[in-house]
């Protein structure tokens, strides 16, 4: 049996997470899904999510289920994507969307170029207690308040306010950047580098953070362009 991490691949997409799985027994793949939402929380927590499962041939039980999991999870299961009729059938009585919108193909290679082939999208403010860990690129409309953590591999942009903590290239990728709206946060990071904290502007403007090119985290006036 493959490590269940191996069983299920998760990327964000327009419309919440999608959720791939290699071909294995439904059973070890809903396992190794479980696994990973438990794993990590704080992250699924909310998450609206659609699970493309190939050629599984799946009855209203299995997804009865498996929804039902999820449920306790405040995970919500809203697509199932499949090769069977009788997948596609089964999903339908439910309730489930069986399609999903798809970027036209010179649209999803500018969003892989600009966005490290995924990002996180959240609509939302993020509170004191939050903290959100992303394999990717983390896009936030809304402000992240004191308290709250963004930890990225790819970059940070964030169409509000800033006074948490945001960490991006958090693998090492000391090309990542950090932008805002306002950028007083308790703290910046990019790779291995880190801000001192940022006081509150009186007056603010959108800021982007960047290593320059003496090796120093440093913010400038974003610019577009």
């Amino acid at each position: 049996m493959e490590p269940v991490n191996s069983l299920v691949q998760i990327k964000g997409i327009r419309d919440g997470l999608l959720a791939t799985f290699v071909e294995a027994a439904w059973e070890d793949q809903c396992s190794a899904l479980i696994t990973q939402i438990d794993e990590r929380s704080a992250f699924f927590h909310g998450a609206r999510l659609a699970l493309d499962v190939g050629s599984q041939v799946l009855k209203v039980n299995d997804l009865v289920v498996l929804r039902d999991r999820l449920s306790e999870r405040s995970v919500t299961l809203w697509a199932v994507l499949g090769e069977s009729a009788v997948t596609e059938h089964t999903s339908q009585l439910l309730g489930l969307a069986t399609r999903i919108s798809k970027p036209r193909p010179e649209e999803q290679q500018h969003a892989a170029e600009a966005a490290g082939d995924t990002a996180l999208f959240v609509t939302k403010t993020l509170r004191s207690g939050k903290r959100i860990e992303f394999p990717g690129n983390v896009v936030v409309l809304g402000d992240v308040n004191a308290g709250a953590e963004i930890i990225a591999d790819g970059h940070v942009v964030v169409w509000g306010r800033v006074r948490g903590m945001i960490h991006a290239g958090a693998k090492g990728d000391r090309s990542a950047v950090i932008c805002a709206l306002d950028l007083s946060a308790t703290q910046l990071r990019i790779a291995d580098e880190v801000s001192a904290v940022l006081e509150p502007q009186k007056n603010p403007r959108p800021e982007v953070a960047s290593i320059n090119e003496e090796g120093f985290l440093q913010s400038e006036l974003w610019r577009a362009g």
